[in-house]
């Protein structure tokens, strides 16, 4: 099992490394040409700057029984759909049962925006406890069997 990470702006980064560290499992880190990572414990990917580079990339890496960690939709069903599992970064787990309504929310919020009447908010900031969920939840998704 190999963890990747979307992780351009990812604010869960250094925790993935951590538990991944403990478990001894390898973690790619994934960003474009407009974002400078460096790890000591990960592998650093740095891919074009084109607007889904990073995505293809992670697609086209990850396999079966890997976890990807992405805020993505779209790259989460890829993963899915590849026999992969997938994590946003508030510890959520993208599944078969729960990733065509998320796609149907972010087809719905993209039309929404196209008309003019975007009224959503931004994310949260983000506080300690939601790094202490996303932790537990992905130590549950990593030591958990896959189906």
């Amino acid at each position: 099992m190999t963890v990747y990470v979307d992780a351009d702006a990812c604010p869960v980064t250094r925790i993935v490394e951590r538990v991944a560290r403990e478990f001894a499992l390898p973690v790619v880190l994934l960003c474009d040409t407009n974002h400078l990572l460096v790890s000591d414990y990960s592998e650093v990917r740095v891919v074009g700057a084109g607007a889904d580079a990073v995505d293809i990339a992670l697609i086209n890496l990850c396999r079966r029984g890997d976890v990807v960690v992405t805020q993505d939709y779209g790259v989460a069903a890829l993963a899915l759909g590849k026999g992969a599992r997938a994590i946003h970064q508030s510890g959520r787990w993208y599944t078969d049962g729960n990733i065509d309504g998320l796609l149907m929310e972010r087809h719905l919020a993209q039309v929404a925006r196209r008309r003019g009447k975007s009224h959503l908010k931004g994310p949260a900031r983000r506080t300690r406890e939601d790094d202490r969920r996303f932790e537990e939840s992905f130590r549950r998704l990593i030591t958990q069997a896959p189906e």
